[in-house]
């Protein structure tokens, strides 16, 4: 299980600043290979994840949220190159987490 908290405060941080504090070290946010998104790599728990704003030019529901004006930012575990969360306005959601029957899987506006 994750630390959603060290999640969302990595996801508020990439949005809106060049700099990522996590567990107490400064980690300087990146452009991605190509320029256009946001990306820092981090260790939490011994474990490296990459954060990635997401790319508005999706056609993923994540895309369409993105596009209607929403800060998102997917996680990636580093070792098994697999996404393993999301935060939508800092708000964590982790991919294949059980959820009880008042959740859905697809995002919602």
């Amino acid at each position: 299980m994750l630390d959603t908290s060290v999640l969302s405060s990595v996801a508020t941080q990439l949005m809106s600043g060049d700099q990522v504090e996590v567990e107490g070290r400064r980690l300087r946010v990146h452009p991605t290979s190509r320029g256009r998104f946001r990306t820092v790599n981090f260790v939490m728990a011994g474990h490296e994840f990459a954060a990635i704003e997401q790319n508005p030019d999706k056609p993923s529901p994540w895309g369409q949220l993105a596009r209607s004006g929403h800060q998102l930012v997917q996680f990636k575990d580093c070792a098994s190159n697999r996404f393993v969360a999301v935060a939508v306005d800092g708000k964590v959601t982790e991919y294949g987490a059980k959820r009880n029957s008042s959740q859905h899987s697809t995002p919602t506006a």
